[in-house]
């Protein structure tokens, strides 16, 4: 019964949410941002037509810059916005868990991100035109990409409990992703390998979200890829739970 009304809580929240982006112009203004940003790296940046391969690997390369800037911005007014027009007391007194209102919170920004992600077909259907690519690996990469997308989002989510200052949430945000991404960065490994021991250095390499994303980009969905996004989206969550519950109880 409790399960029930949980699901049932966790889903009215969720609906709340989602209409609420689509009822107003930043979820159009999302979209068409991230639809040109992919499309002016994919096809300028990385001269996809130039290439001479009907595969998607110069797409996929740019998703965790763009996911970098943009799902920040996106997530800087879950709870930043709450706190600013002080109705997050009132949503506090629902008759619903703060775990419920983050859960339906972050699944309808997800789902909202996978739309979003749904609308670059185009490129798929471009790719089949112009050869035989491997389908498995391009939907494989999709999946990655929505898992990553996922991480972004927790760690936006998470800031924006924080403060009330969009502006702050959106830059500590973007720096906690900055680390997630050159974590595994060539660059940044060779500099610690320098001085740091190999157990250090494989530990932060495994930290990347680059490198996980890429394991999955070649067709292989493998479950401590999977178990490792997953991961950091609970420990995301449970520090935005975390956050609120102390708020609620201050």
């Amino acid at each position: 019964m409790r399960i029930q009304s949980s699901t049932n809580n966790i889903s009215a929240i969720f609906k709340r949410e989602l209409s609420g982006y689509f009822g107003s112009p930043v979820a159009y203004v999302f979209i068409v941002i991230f639809l040109l940003l992919i499309g002016f790296f994919t096809f300028y940046i990385s001269r996809f037509f130039e290439i001479g391969q009907a595969d998607l690997r110069s797409f996929f390369q740019w998703h965790p810059w763009v996911f970098m800037f943009l799902i920040p911005a996106m997530a800087m007014k879950l709870w930043s916005e709450e706190r600013r027009l002080g109705t997050i007391e009132l949503v506090l007194t629902l008759p619903v868990t703060v775990t419920e209102v983050i859960l339906g919170k972050f699944l309808a920004a997800w789902f909202f991100i996978g739309i979003s992600l749904f609308l670059t077909f185009p490129m798929v259907l471009t790719v089949l035109y112009l050869g035989s690519p491997d389908i498995g690996a391009i939907l494989c990469a999709y999946v990655g990409s929505f898992l990553m997308a996922g991480a972004f989002l927790s760690v936006g989510i998470m800031t924006s409990s924080l403060t009330r200052s969009q502006v702050i949430s959106f830059i500590l945000s973007v720096v906690i992703c900055l680390f997630f991404i050159l974590a595994g960065y060539p660059p940044i490994t060779d500099l610690l390998s320098g001085w740091a021991p190999l157990w250090l250095v494989n530990l932060v390499s495994k930290l990347s979200f680059l490198s996980h994303f890429a394991s999955i980009e070649r067709g292989v969905l493998d479950l401590r890829d999977l178990i490792y996004y997953f991961s950091v989206i609970f420990f995301m969550l449970f520090l935005n739970s975390a956050i609120i519950q102390n708020r609620k109880t201050s």
